[in-house]
């Protein structure tokens, strides 16, 4: 698959661990907006937002994203607690709502790729 142009380099996906996460900033808000999670070869990426409160974010410290066993993601501020790989809400206040995606390519050379190339291309950005 041929890289979109314009899209934006994160990282390379050797430097984020297996089963680990990883906060971006990637359009300079002063914090991290989104964050990805890496399981084997795949990786998914949200808007760091919890869909219980929309301006919440996640960690309870920077990249510190996922439960205690790495097996789901973690809201702090609610304890909601989301499926990695589709970002639904499994436990919690908001159960059944999801974290909104975020666009990403792997390169053929493992760079993370976000496909997204402005706020206004996801919902709410940032």
């Amino acid at each position: 698959m041929t890289p979109d142009p314009a899209a934006r380099t994160l990282c390379a996906l050797a430097d984020l661990p297996d089963r680990q996460s990883r906060g971006f900033d990637p359009f300079n808000a002063g914090h991290d907006t989104m964050f990805v999670v890496r399981q084997g070869q795949q990786v998914f990426a949200y808007r760091d937002a919890c869909p219980h409160w929309a301006d919440t974010r996640l960690p309870w410290r920077r990249h510190a994203y996922l439960s205690g066993d790495g097996s789901q993601i973690v809201c702090s501020a609610h304890g909601a607690r989301f499926d990695i790989r589709t970002g639904t809400c499994v436990l919690g206040p908001c159960i059944g709502q999801a974290l909104t995606l975020v666009p990403l390519q792997i390169s053929a050379s493992g760079l993370l790729l976000l496909l997204s190339t402005s706020p206004q291309d996801t919902t709410s950005w940032p």
